[in-house]
């Protein structure tokens, strides 16, 4: 059983998807070319907001919207301490510091409140995540932030909606992934960021291609954060159907949770939400025991994520000990992501909820 099954998706736009490939080997412009400006068109239409940049990874996306706004060495960006590495990384290469905060123990997004209490004069920026497919309180969030940026984290959740408005249209800028597991995803690394702000959308443009305003002509300090254009040919063939996907995702992760929410903790989704199940993830206890359970009948697991932020080496500090975060330090120890994609049958998720079913009798 794949844990996401990117074949199937591959062998129903198999043919768009070569026809749009072809077309960049015979225009030769394999950066910047004719299916970016394409690509940034439809999904800034679709998200429903004036600009989106095309990048070159996930992390770019984090980190240009910081570089467009001036974060450096002194400044502070509060962020949820239950997230992926990414998230934190960006800041503190920038010399700022990550100032984490604890999450709602129902959707694992972080908690409004604890970024309230957080709020200090050298807060530069607010970066929630939209964690597992769904977006945290967002309306929330811009209200405590009175007018400091906000940058939804929205790796996980492309697709998604709050109040019928979709992820990466929320806030002061949207960041989003197109590594090859997310919902919308590519066949290698890209990303793209997400507002309605010209001059940050123009900011970003130019630290994407090494500051530049003009060729040879730079006005900041900037990277190279170029999306390819062979992955935005992709990104194209692979949007065409990704309203369809969101709808199977929500299907069977709807479906997961009938069958699975009298054997564990199975996602909660808030009213006026809707998910897109980048991972659909549980809670058990022994989680161990539970995974190799599941190991043994050929069900492959992961887990999202282990450790939180502040006990990872390289962010451990004597100020934010073990204990600082219990929810998040709570979630990391029962967390189990199951297999989970739009092409998963019922007959392999009948399989997954026994063997879920049978290793928590197991383990219980």
């Amino acid at each position: 059983m794949e844990f996401i099954d990117l074949k199937t998706q591959q062998n129903i736009i198999r043919d768009d998807l070569r026809q749009r490939m072809d077309r960049v080997l015979e225009h030769g412009q394999y950066i910047m070319g004719p299916e970016v400006a394409e690509l940034e068109k439809s999904l800034a239409e679709y998200v429903g907001v004036r600009h989106c940049v095309a990048l070159s990874s996930g992390t770019d996306a984090l980190l240009l919207p910081l570089m467009a706004l001036g974060i450096g060495p002194g400044d502070e960006v509060i962020i949820p301490v239950f997230t992926f590495i990414a998230t934190a990384e960006v800041i503190a290469l920038l010399g700022a510091k990550p100032v984490f905060v604890d999450i709602e123990e129902k959707t694992y997004n972080v908690d409004p409140a604890r970024i309230e209490a957080a709020i200090t004069a050298r807060t530069r920026a607010i970066m929630p995540v939209s964690l597992y497919g769904q977006c945290p309180n967002l309306k929330a969030i811009n209200a405590i932030a009175n007018g400091i940026p906000v940058i939804e984290d929205a790796a996980q959740s492309f697709g998604a909606l709050q109040d019928g408005k979709k992820s990466c249209g929320l806030t002061t800028v949207g960041a989003t992934s197109f590594f090859p597991s997310k919902p919308l995803g590519c066949y290698g690394d890209a990303g793209a960021c997400f507002t309605n702000d010209d001059s940050l959308a123009d900011a970003m443009r130019k630290i994407r291609a090494h500051g530049q305003e003009r060729r040879y002509y730079h006005t900041m300090v900037g990277v190279n954060a170029r999306i390819d254009t062979l992955q935005a040919a992709i990104l194209l063939a692979k949007f065409q159907i990704f309203p369809d996907e969101v709808k199977s995702r929500m299907r069977i992760g709807d479906r997961y949770s009938r069958l699975l929410r009298d054997r564990c903790e199975v996602p909660y989704i808030e009213p006026g939400n809707t998910s897109v199940f980048a991972q659909y993830t549980i809670q058990v206890s022994e989680r161990e025991s539970v995974q190799k359970h599941l190991q043994d009948a050929g069900i492959p697991t992961a887990v999202h994520y282990p450790y939180p932020l502040h006990l990872q080496p390289v962010f451990r500090s004597a100020e934010k000990p073990e204990g600082s975060f219990p929810i998040a330090e709570r979630a990391a120890s029962r967390v189990l992501s199951l297999p989970m994609h739009p092409y998963l049958s019922e007959i392999d998720q009948d399989k997954v909820v026994q063997a879920v079913s049978n290793s928590v009798s197991v383990s219980v």
